[in-house]
């Protein structure tokens, strides 16, 4: 089986009402939808990366909404809400409900209408989604990666920052003590030592976040 991140930017007509708000509502970028319930009770967990004020107030707009409690926590705001629909746009959670894959948490909403989700299952079957999904938004595949009953901290590296990283490993920057440096690196990438620092550190930094994000998620 295989494990897809799929980046999913969502047209207002389609996207949730709470993440339409997500550009207007100071203090909030991203949600994080931790756990779903089944689609006749609606009962969601969410992570917001800002205050209670703030995300009170996000989740305002959601006339759905039966019932909020907030719980500051993990330098943001956990949310349970109960709604009476989801009100995401029906052909895709038709879609979804419809579909041979499964998907795992979180789902991520972020500013400017993108979301991210990874699903699991056969090639065929997440190929056959990614097809039905084109159909109705603008969806791409970040990340392709087998799965395992363990879980794998899904991290944003570029193609040339992973390959600054594999350098470094490989020149022995990383061990300990080290034997290689930047220099090293930049050499082996034929760049400047300035860009082969700069590679390593925003490569470093997005291992970091996904690392700490996946055991915040884990609890």
């Amino acid at each position: 089986m295989r494990r897809v991140t799929f980046a999913v930017d969502y047209p207002p007509s389609l996207a949730h009402p709470m993440h339409r708000r997500l550009d207007d509502t100071p203090g909030v970028s991203r949600a994080d939808l931790l756990m779903w319930g089944p689609m006749d009770t609606v009962t969601t967990l969410a992570w917001y990366d800002g205050p209670p004020v703030a995300v009170r107030s996000l989740l305002d707009a959601v006339e759905s909404t039966t019932a909020v409690d907030l719980v500051a926590g993990d330098g943001g705001t956990y949310a349970f809400v109960h709604q009476t629909e989801y009100e995401l746009g029906a052909p895709v959670l038709d879609l979804v409900a419809e579909s041979r894959v499964v998907f795992l948490p979180p789902v991520t909403f972020e500013q400017g209408g993108r979301a991210r989700v990874d699903a699991v299952g056969e090639r065929e079957f997440l190929a056959e989604f990614h097809a039905n999904l084109q159909e109705h938004v603008d969806a791409t595949v970040e990340r392709v990666a087998d799965f395992r009953r363990w879980s794998t901290p899904a991290v944003d590296v570029t193609t040339r920052q992973r390959e600054a990283l594999a350098t470094a490993v490989a020149v022995g920057y990383y061990d300990v003590p080290r034997t290689g440096s930047v220099a090293d690196v930049a050499a082996e990438l034929g760049c400047a030592a300035s860009t082969a620092g700069e590679l390593l550190r925003k490569g470093e930094a997005a291992l970091v976040r996904g690392f700490v994000g996946e055991r915040r998620r884990q609890g």
